[in-house]
């Protein structure tokens, strides 16, 4: 029986109903909709493993915020064909190079965070421009969410093949002699920073140019309108190994053993290191399920045989699967190191 709730009278006996109610029906009604909701409980519970398991329906796209060519670039073509030829849909690399990242970098962040745009996430895009620019557009914290992580290296310091330049401190000593008068080239953090940092620690001065891509950096080396520039070693390691670049050192903390001959800067500057890393995110907002399918695919992908043995003995990358607790703990170390870097290098945020 219904109860009036205004005078807590019985609904025949309350003057409150001024029409007919039939109680048997409502109850009727009442039990299967509460039945129905309870039934369907279940079937809201599992909408996310459900679109976890279906992703990805269609093409997917990675943006890459620098020009064709580089380790970036190289690399996540790499991953991207493992992933298109896993799930059987089309995996696009976008290319949008300019001003250190930052182009590729807001282009990522306005895109629609349902897994199908990604971004290749660098020691530039996501540890470097927070602390080079004043405003870069970006949060790297807020915005993005790394969901894998391709491997993590360090950088050659190269001439070109015919400098007179044969060994470190054969470069040092002439810039000593000659100040300003040594030119190097860049086109990313991890291209600029060890450079005016090694000026630093040697108590010498040269000169910067900027390049929008490395493919005009390595062309002003070998014409001699740059004399020296650093290179992360997967992007370097063709023109080492065709005898076009000749490598002074490394970057790394300690040798390589794909390069057991060639010195580190730490040898001579002890504590000298700088070493970045290459990885793949997502905008914040992209759904839970979708980071952990990315996640799986991309772990599953460097953990195969041909692609770890290509990044680390092609690439000179140090790769492993991470989990997205782990990549972002691996993302914020990256931007307190690259903190420190930059003040040593005493650049001024643009």
């Amino acid at each position: 029986m219904w109860t009036c709730r205004k005078l807590g009278l019985p609904a025949p006996r309350c003057p409150c109903v001024r029409f007919p109610l039939d109680y048997d029906a409502m109850s009727r009604f009442r039990m299967p909709l509460s039945r129905r909701t309870v039934l369907a409980l279940p079937a809201l519970a599992a909408l996310p493993a459900v679109a976890q398991a279906d992703y990805p329906t269609k093409t997917i796209r990675i943006i890459v915020p620098f020009a064709p060519g580089g380790s970036g670039d190289i690399t996540s073509r790499l991953i991207a064909k493992y992933i298109e030829d896993k799930t059987g849909q089309p995996f696009v690399v976008e290319n949008k190079p300019g001003a250190n990242g930052i182009v590729g970098a807001l282009a990522a962040k306005a895109a629609a965070p349902d897994g199908y745009t990604l971004m290749l996430a660098t020691t530039s895009t996501n540890a470097a421009n927070v602390h080079m620019y004043k405003n870069p557009g970006y949060d790297p914290e807020k915005d993005f969410q790394v969901v894998g992580v391709i491997g993590s290296s360090g950088a050659f310091l190269v001439v070109p093949a015919d400098s007179p330049h044969k060994t470190l401190a054969d470069l040092l000593a002439y810039a000593k002699a000659h100040p300003a008068k040594l030119n190097f080239g860049f086109f990313n953090a991890s291209s600029q920073v060890p450079a005016e940092v090694l000026g630093q620690h040697a108590g010498v001065q040269w000169q910067a140019v900027a390049y929008k891509a490395i493919g005009n950096a390595w062309n002003d080396l070998y014409a001699g309108n740059i004399q020296f520039m650093f290179v992360d070693l997967t992007a370097g390691r063709g023109q080492v190994v065709a005898g076009k670049a000749r490598p002074l050192a490394l970057t790394l903390p300690q040798r390589s053993p794909l390069y057991p001959d060639l010195p580190t800067l730490a040898e001579s500057f002890p504590g000298f290191t700088t070493t970045g890393f290459l990885a793949i995110a997502v905008p914040k907002a992209t759904p839970r399920p979708v980071q952990e399918r990315l996640n799986a695919l991309i772990n599953e992908a460097i953990a195969s045989p041909d692609i770890q043995n290509r990044l680390v003995n092609e690439f000179a990358l140090t790769a492993r699967p991470l989990s997205l607790e782990q990549c972002a703990a691996q993302d914020r170390e990256e931007r307190a190191k690259w903190a420190e870097y930059v003040k040593v290098a005493k650049i001024e945020p643009q």
